[in-house]
């Protein structure tokens, strides 16, 4: 299982939300660069980039931090946030982004995706939010009638080999993620699941990884120091 430390850029920090939620910010780090080198060095093996203002915005917004952290370390990076077209894909797979995340598009404008999929292969990832099993888009800020099971099975048919399954309501509570619905895509779909949301101890890790996932994104706890990513990485 890849453990995925994540840094979420905001107006050119490192910051967590809570719940997704932009009035709930906590600036962990000034300078995102650093961040990346710190987590490379204690052994990261693949970064997990996020460019909250571009989610926001729907474009990318912190491109130059992006192309600095590309230059400066040499692990892998997936990249989520804003990514809403053919030539933003182009731009960040060239800046040295080895994966895409796409979100809010994958579900507006299939059509797109399954372009991408057939350019691109297994750059694409897909992340999908939910919310009581039913998918959100724009940033979180709005939910669908969209079950996410269903989706999953439908991004499957159409070949993305790579998904990034956050439940919303577990994100940054530092209260374990939802291992039920992993249990249930687990059983449902042959696709590699990243889970995300809520993994905030090593013993959830050592759950997950029992469980099979094919990853897990540790965020705030890597930040508050409720899970050492060397220890993470033992597991």
């Amino acid at each position: 299982m890849i453990i995925f430390p994540a840094i979420d850029m905001k107006d050119g920090k490192c910051v967590r939300l809570k719940q997704g939620m932009f009035d709930e910010v906590t600036v962990f780090g000034e300078n995102p660069v650093e961040m990346a080198k710190k987590w490379e060095e204690k052994g990261g093996e693949f970064l997990h980039l996020v460019d909250l203002d571009g989610a926001k915005d729907g474009v990318p917004k912190n491109l130059d931090i992006i192309k600095e952290i590309c230059k400066n370390i040499n692990i892998p990076i997936q990249l989520g946030g804003g990514i809403r077209n053919k030539e933003t894909v182009k731009l960040l797979l060239e800046a040295g982004v080895n994966r895409v995340i796409l979100g809010t598009v994958a579900i507006n404008n299939i059509g797109l995706l399954k372009e991408l999929v057939n350019e691109y292969g297994e750059k694409i990832v897909v992340s999908i939010d939910a919310k009581d099993g039913l998918v959100a888009v724009d940033g979180w800020i709005n939910v669908s009638e969209v079950k996410s099971i269903d989706l999953v099975k439908e991004l499957e048919s159409i070949g993305v080999k790579t998904i990034v399954y956050t439940d919303i309501s577990k994100d940054g509570m530092m209260a374990g993620p939802n291992f039920e619905i992993y249990k249930t895509l687990q059983e449902c779909v042959n696709i590699d699941v990243i889970a995300s949301g809520g993994v905030s101890s090593i013993e959830d890790i050592r759950k997950l990884k029992e469980m099979n996932m094919y990853g897990a994104i540790v965020g705030k706890a890597l930040y508050t120091g409720d899970i050492e990513l060397e220890k993470a990485l033992e597991v």
